[in-house]
C-alpha cells in the first residue's frame, strides 16, 4: 500500500520515536584505524570495522559522500546473521565519517591504495580471498583496486558504477544537486534532492520496510531521511572539504575501453558482477551497459543484474534479493577449483 501522505519534515523525522535507534546497535568483533598514505599525501587515518568471523571476506566500498554505517542492512545480514559463514570489512573513505578528511587531490586510483594497505594491515592478502562489492565511487574504487591486486580477488561486484561518467544534461543536473548539498540552504531540500537522485519515486513512498526498535517510520523515504540527518548532524561526519575532494575523484574517474579489457582479463571475467537500475538518477543506466560490454559482456563470462524499476541504491531498496546475489556469487567464486 502506498502512502498518499506528505514525506515526514525533518522536524518530525527527528521527534520521531525510531529516529534514536536508526544506527543500528551492531557490535563489531573489531574496530580500530590504520594509519595510510604515509607516502602519498599523508599519513592519516582511516576508520574500520569488521563484523563477523567466517571464512568468506567481503570488503565493502561506499560510495560518494556516503558513511560506513549506510551498509549496516548488509553488515547485518552477513556479518551478524551470518557471522559463522562470513567477515564483512567496513571502512570510511578519506573525507567521510570517523576517518580523516585531508585536503588534497582525490583520485579512485589513490582512495583504492587506501583500501590495499587496509587489506594489509587486517590481513586479508591470500589469493583469491576478497569478495569485493562496491556501490557508485566505490566500484569506481574497487575497479582501480582490481587493477592493483586482481589475484586477491575471489568476487567483484559493481553496483550503479561506471568506468567514467558520460557528460550527459541529466548526469550534470545530478551533479549540480550533489554540490549543491553544501551550498547552505533548508535540510529538508538538501534531503529531498538525495531521495530524489538516489531511489526510485516508488520505493520511496511505500511504508517503513527495515527492523524497527520503538516503531517504524512511515515510510521508506522517511528512514532515508532520518539516516541522512544522523549523518548531517554527527559533528565532523560530513565535510565540505571531504565531500568536494571525494567529489572530485569519483568526477574524474576515468577507464577506457582497453584498460577494462586488460581489468577484465587480470581479474577474470566469471568472477565480475554488474550491477545496475534502469531509473537509476545520479548514475545513468548507460554507464552500466557502458561497463558490463566494455568488460567483455555476458558472452566474455561477466555476470549482468540489471533491474527495471530500480534507482542507485540496490542494497537498500532490493535487500533480501541484493544478499542473494551476493552469496550466490560468493558461491560461484569459491566453490571447489575456484579459490
Amino acid at each position: 500500500m502506498v502512502r498518499e501522505s506528505a514525506p515526514l519534515t525533518v522536524a518530525e523525522v527527528k521527534a520521531h520515536p525510531e529516529y534514536p535507534h536508526v544506527d543500528w546497535s551492531l557490535k563489531p568483533t573489531k574496530k580500530a584505524e590504520v594509519t595510510v598514505a604515509r607516502s602519498r599525501g599523508g599519513p592519516f587515518n582511516l576508520a574500520y570495522e569488521i563484523h563477523g568471523h567466517g571464512p568468506h571476506k567481503i570488503l565493502w566500498i561506499m560510495g560518494l559522500g556516503g558513511w560506513m554505517r549506510a551498509w549496516q542492512r548488509q553488515t547485518k545480514d552477513f556479518g551478524h546473521l551470518q557471522a559463522d559463514k562470513y567477515s564483512c570489512l567496513i571502512f570510511d573513505n578519506r573525507g567521510i565519517g570517523a576517518s580523516d578528511k585531508p585536503l588534497l587531490r582525490y583520485t579512485t586510483s589513490e582512495m583504492a591504495k587506501d583500501v590495499v594497505e587496509l587489506l594489509e594491515h587486517v590481513g586479508w592478502t591470500e589469493e583469491r580471498s576478497v569478495h569485493v562489492c562496491g556501490i557508485s565511487m566505490g566500484g569506481m574504487i574497487a575497479q582501480e583496486l582490481g587493477l592493483l591486486t586482481p589475484n586477491r580477488i575471489s568476487s567483484l561486484n559493481l553496483i550503479s558504477t561506471a568506468p567514467r561518467i558520460v557528460r550527459t544534461l541529466p548526469y550534470l543536473e545530478n551533479l549540480r544537486n550533489r554540490i549543491n548539498l553544501m551550498i547552505p540552504k533548508s535540510l529538508d531540500v538538501q534531503i529531498d534532492n538525495l531521495k530524489h537522485d538516489c531511489y526510485s519515486d516508488a520505493w520511496l513512498s511505500q511504508p517503513d520496510e527495515s527492523e524497527h526498535t520503538v516503531s517504524p517510520f512511515p515510510t521508506n523515504g522517511d528512514r532515508i531521511c532520518a539516516g541522512e540527518v544522523d549523518k548531517r548532524t554527527t559533528p565532523g561526519a560530513l565535510t565540505r572539504t571531504g565531500f568536494l575532494c571525494q567529489l572530485a575523484a569519483a568526477g574524474f574517474h576515468h577507464k577506457n575501453a582497453e584498460q577494462l579489457k586488460h581489468f577484465g582479463d587480470a581479474v577474470g571475467r566469471e568472477r565480475i558482477l554488474v550491477v545496475h537500475g534502469k531509473q537509476d538518477r545520479m548514475i545513468g543506466f548507460v554507464h552500466g551497459e557502458m561497463l558490463l560490454r566494455e568488460l567483455g559482456g555476458e558472452e566474455g563470462g561477466v555476470t549482468k543484474s540489471f533491474h527495471e524499476g530500480l534507482g542507485h541504491v540496490m542494497p537498500i531498496e532490493m535487500r533480501k534479493e541484493f544478499r542473494e546475489l551476493i552469496e550466490k556469487r560468493i558461491e560461484k567464486c569459491t566453490g571447489p577449483g575456484k579459490a
